[in-house]
Order: C-alpha cells, then sequence, then structure tokens
C-alpha cells in the first residue's frame, strides 16, 4: 500500500492480473497484457498474479510504502 501517490503498472510482456481492495472497501480486479496499464490509487492494498512469464515497470511513490502478507 503507498499513502503517496499512485503506482503505475505497465505491462510489457506476458500478462498479469492486478488485484486492489480500495480504501472504501470495495475490490476489484483487472487484467493486463503487453502495452497495457492500470494505476494502484493511494491507500489500495494490492497484489498480482501471473500464470506464465510476466515483465512489468512499476512506478511508485513510495514514500510510507506498507506490506502486508499475502
Amino acid at each position: 500500500m503507498h499513502p503517496a501517490g499512485d503506482e503505475l503498472v505497465v505491462c510489457l510482456a506476458g500478462a498479469m492480473t492486478l488485484h486492489q481492495e480500495l480504501a472504501d472497501g470495495s475490490a476489484r480486479s483487472v487484467t493486463i497484457g503487453p502495452g497495457e496499464y492500470a494505476i494502484n490509487p493511494p491507500g489500495a492494498w494490492h497484489t498480482a498474479d501471473v500464470d506464465g512469464p510476466a515483465t512489468a515497470l512499476f512506478i511508485t511513490a513510495g514514500a510510507g510504502t506498507q506490506h502486508r502478507p499475502r
């Protein structure tokens, strides 16, 4: 969870499904492929699943980042 700003996730190869738990208590999942992106908003707990090889670029406002077990 990154409280300081959005996290941009760009899929460069393969595919991945991002799972988000938003600050308002709602949850959503989005699958992205090469050239597609998703945004993890501030305060959203999130994780990603891949079914095969994948490469992604993460651009993160890192200050205050928190981690929790999956």
